[in-house]
């Protein structure tokens, strides 16, 4: 008799035991259980910590409502302006009602995928490709509102979607490059051209500052040669310019001089009347040849070497024998 009880009792606690193991159960602090029994909506979702469910009855399921990222594979489609694009997308999304979740859709996550790839196609073909390039915040957010409107019906909220990469046709790049270069080439003559322009403007006005001073053009004229000359690396060429022959011509005829020095100054003479001045006896035969046929009628011209007196013949008379 008591054997039978202890053993009665026994298989009692070996069947509670069996059937709290079955009807207990851990739902995560992230994961919230929805119950099913007998096939049908328990109303209340249960939150995480230990719970109990009937065995056979009821039928718990768990969803997670951490945030999800999904990427979403490349699809190929065609712009608006009929460019060939590959564009992948990555979507960041969780659940809200989880009972909605499983009761409204029978896959949330390939619901959202599917979705999600569909929404993109669709607006890379009413987007241009400098919209896509560009412009990716504004399709950002249409293709969010895209995926979002039937996702709220799932429990889901779409968090955020991002366009992760554009993938163009090799001969759209290099197209796109020869596009870019030729911009900035311009930009780069534009810029030049307008340098050219300030600097023609600022030389006009050296130039009419220099021409004032003739003294200043020399002085440029050497700063120049300074500038040069400090790289020795080069032979410097420097020619003598007229201008400075003028300037010092000027400075001294400007320059005053007194009575004395005028009157000791020797008066000189120029080679050609100096060569009419000399008597026949210093002159070679060949230069006696010439005179006959050079001398043309001149006219009388006053001169200072009018004044200057022939100097005698040193030349011995020829002794007759």
């Amino acid at each position: 008799m008591v054997q039978d009880l202890v053993i009665a009792l026994v298989a009692a606690a070996s069947a509670g035991a069996v059937y709290l193991a079955a009807a207990a159960k851990i739902v995560k602090q992230y994961e919230r259980g929805v119950v099913l029994r007998l096939g049908r909506l328990r109303d209340e979702v249960r939150g995480p910590g230990f719970t109990m469910v009937v065995p056979g009855v009821d039928r718990l399921r768990k969803v997670n409502m951490q945030i999800v990222t999904m990427p979403v594979p490349a699809q190929d489609g065609i712009t608006r302006d009929n460019v060939t694009v590959r564009v992948d997308a990555v979507i960041y999304f969780k659940v809200v009602d989880a009972a909605s979740a499983v009761i409204q859709v029978e896959d949330y996550r390939f619901a959202v995928s599917q979705m999600a790839q569909t929404s993109l196609r669709s607006i890379i073909g009413k987007s241009d490709l400098d919209d896509l390039l560009s412009n990716r915040e504004k399709l950002n957010q249409g293709l969010e509102l895209m995926i979002d409107s039937p996702a709220v019906g799932w429990g889901v909220q779409i968090d955020r979607v991002e366009i992760k990469d554009v993938s163009l046709p090799e001969t759209m790049k290099r197209s796109m490059a020869r596009q870019a270069e030729a911009d900035r080439e311009r930009r780069a003559r534009v810029i030049n051209a307008d340098a050219e322009l300030q600097a023609s403007k600022k030389l006009a006005e050296a130039a009419g500052e220099m021409s004032a001073q003739p003294a200043a053009l020399q002085l440029r004229l050497l700063q120049t040669v300074v500038a040069v000359a400090a790289e020795k690396n080069s032979t410097l060429v420097l020619p003598f310019p007229v201008e400075l022959l003028r300037f010092l011509e000027r400075a001294q005829q400007s320059a005053p001089q007194s009575p004395a020095l005028q009157q000791s100054a020797p008066q000189q003479v120029s080679p050609p009347q100096q060569a009419q001045q000399q008597p026949q006896s210093q002159r070679s035969p060949q230069q006696a040849q010439q005179q006959p046929q050079s001398r043309q009628p001149q006219q009388s011209q006053p001169s200072q070497s009018s004044a200057v007196p022939a100097r005698p013949s040193r030349s011995k008379p020829l002794a007759r024998h």
